[in-house]
């Protein structure tokens, strides 16, 4: 489990954690978890076009996330977020089915993408992700104000001259790079669910923005950790591990804070009455 065969896959796993942490902290709040599922499916037909034209299908992932976030950001302006998403996502959607009934040769590179190869992480890879993941932290640190205002008081935002507008683009943007990086590590189906349940999760917890950021990111890590080293052992598809270990996190939070809340609410009437 810790042999030098493996280090490639901590590094990668524990880099994507890191970053999925920290955006999802915004993607959740911000009512923009729809994006953190479109982006990832969406760059997937990315993938498909750049193995027909024999591109990288790095390259391709990276072209179509940032294309994708822009188009929602455009049309998100003018219009209903989910629906400016909905119809980009299947836009994007509907050329990467076009492109993979285009190329006759079966790419498994291009499925891969779907559920990752994090048993499979070559060094190289293993760079990319820390570079793209290096610049997304960067990124998130300088918009950290904006983002925070524009998600709890936007008409406030707006009267500080921070452009809600061009925040929710810069946002969209980033997401757009921590799919590039998450998504030949992970998966496009499983890079949704570290954006989304250990920021959830954390929300659970606290109303502060800095120990929510923190508790998310811990949590993110630790569903990873605990999914490889379960993989590992039992050959159970990491993405299940994940997936299941996120949503059952954040049920038995929200669980508790709720009984929590009833028993708190049950002593306080007691001592009134």
């Amino acid at each position: 489990m810790f042999t030098a065969l493996m280090t490639n896959t901590w590094l990668a796993a524990s880099a994507v954690a890191v970053v999925a942490g920290v955006t999802g902290f915004f993607a959740v709040g911000r009512g923009s978890s729809f994006a953190a599922h479109a982006l990832p499916n969406g760059a997937f037909a990315g993938a498909a076009g750049a193995t027909l034209v024999g591109a990288s299908t790095l390259l391709g992932v990276g072209v179509f996330s940032v294309a994708g976030a822009l188009a929602i950001g455009a049309l998100g302006r003018r219009g209903r977020h989910d629906v400016a998403t909905a119809l980009t996502v299947v836009v994007m959607l509907a050329a990467g089915s076009l492109f993979i009934t285009l190329k006759t040769a079966y790419a498994p590179e291009v499925y891969a993408l779907l559920f990752g190869q994090l048993f499979g992480v070559s060094s190289a890879a293993v760079t990319v992700t820390l570079i793209l993941g290096g610049v997304s932290l960067i990124a998130l640190a300088l918009l950290y104000r904006p983002l925070l205002w524009s998600s709890a008081v936007p008409d406030v935002a707006a009267t500080r001259s921070m452009r809600p507008a061009v925040t929710e683009t810069a946002f969209l943007v980033v997401m757009a790079l921590v799919t590039t990086m998450a998504v030949p590590v992970v998966g496009a189906l499983l890079i949704f669910s570290l954006l989304v349940s250990p920021a959830a999760a954390a929300r659970c917890l606290t109303d502060r923005p800095g120990v929510a950021v923190g508790l998310g990111t811990v949590f993110a890590v630790a569903i990873v950790w605990v999914a490889i080293a379960v993989s590992f052992v039992t050959a159970l598809p990491v993405g299940f591990l994940v997936g299941s270990g996120g949503a059952l996190l954040y049920a038995a939070l929200y669980a508790a804070t709720r009984l929590a809340g009833r028993a708190g609410a049950s002593r306080r009437h007691y001592r009134r009455g």
